[in-house]
């Protein structure tokens, strides 16, 4: 194990899938310049050299457009966007192109293409780049999507997604870049798929992902303080959801708290409420409670933007509620 930051553990799991697999390379704004935005290919470009770590115009229509060029002729491109709030300028490529791309070749192609995305806000950006739109993509059938929480996640996750043969889309949080953690060494994987209990609880189930997880981990925290225990999902993959993970909590819990940064309408909590509402209803002891945010846009005023986020308090308020 060795500490890094989530974007120390991004970078270390595309060096190590690049020397393993010739067929990985890395293509998006400014890659091979500045490693980009967030530096998660930093020094990359002088390892792999212009060819495997490829800058491209500013177009996202371009990028993904050649990525699934390159996938569909047996490369493994990773597709960088640094603001999912842009990928409105792809979605095209995505929806009708990438998802469809197997099922379109009934199964004689593969997509092995992975989306490297940032989203989330927390920074001070504003609503044109700090959004949280994975539910858009969890609507397509054919894209995995995965949601990184933590440091050693984003590796191990980040070198599952680049060996898949499916597109998946990797979201990290980017109020999240600088957090350190104890990382793997050498090749890690997390299998996509499967939730992970963060914190055990015998009162009450927090479901979340990505940067609020660790919010729900903070409010676990101060309900022990009064005497609850609550136990902690991170889902880590919303499709294909690991509903399972989240029935056998409900079975020592019998209530749930659902919480993520995005706006509420539409969520994808929504959709986790609405499995278990369908396929594990007896489990329950008390309505299901999302905690999210609002359904505005995102205010450029950083306290303004605290305010309207999922935090340690409006989290434990809500276990408390429907205890």
């Amino acid at each position: 194990m060795t500490k890094m930051n989530l974007r120390q553990a991004i970078q270390n799991a595309v060096d190590i899938e690049m020397g393993r697999d010739p067929k990985v390379f890395v293509i998006g704004e400014d890659v091979s310049r500045n490693g980009c935005s967030f530096g998660q290919y930093g020094g990359l470009p002088d390892k792999y050299g212009d060819n495997r770590v490829v800058n491209t115009p500013l177009s996202e229509a371009v990028i993904t457009g050649v990525g699934m060029g390159a996938a569909a002729y047996g490369l493994r491109p990773i597709v960088n966007h640094d603001f999912i709030d842009f990928l409105g300028c792809c979605f095209d490529e995505i929806l009708n192109q990438i998802a469809k791309l197997r099922w379109m070749m009934g199964g004689q192609m593969t997509a092995p293409l992975t989306l490297n995305i940032f989203a989330g806000g927390g920074m001070g950006s504003a609503s044109q780049h700090s959004q949280s739109l994975e539910v858009f993509f969890t609507h397509m059938p054919g894209i995995k999507v995965v949601e990184t929480s933590n440091p050693a996640d984003a590796k191990g996750l980040m070198a599952s997604a680049i060996r898949d043969d499916n597109p998946v889309m990797i979201i990290h949080n980017r109020g999240l870049i600088g957090m350190e953690a104890e990382v793997p060494e050498g090749e890690y994987l997390v299998p996509i798929g499967k939730a992970k209990v963060a914190r055990e609880g015998a009162d009450a189930t927090i479901v979340s992902y990505s940067r609020t997880l660790n919010y729900c981990l903070d409010a676990a925290e101060d309900l022990a303080k009064d005497g609850i225990s609550a136990e902690v999902i991170d889902l880590r993959t919303l499709v294909p959801m690991d509903k399972e993970a989240i029935f056998k909590s409900l079975e020592k819990t019998s209530r749930l708290v659902i919480a993520h940064e995005a706006v509420g309408g539409s969520g994808f909590g929504a959709e986790i409420a609405a499995v278990v509402a369908e396929e594990a209803m007896d489990l329950l002891d008390a309505p299901i409670r999302r905690v999210t945010s609002p359904f505005t846009h995102i205010p450029f005023n950083r306290g303004l933007e605290r305010a309207m986020y999922p935090d340690r308090v409006k989290i434990a308020e809500a276990v408390k509620a429907i205890l």
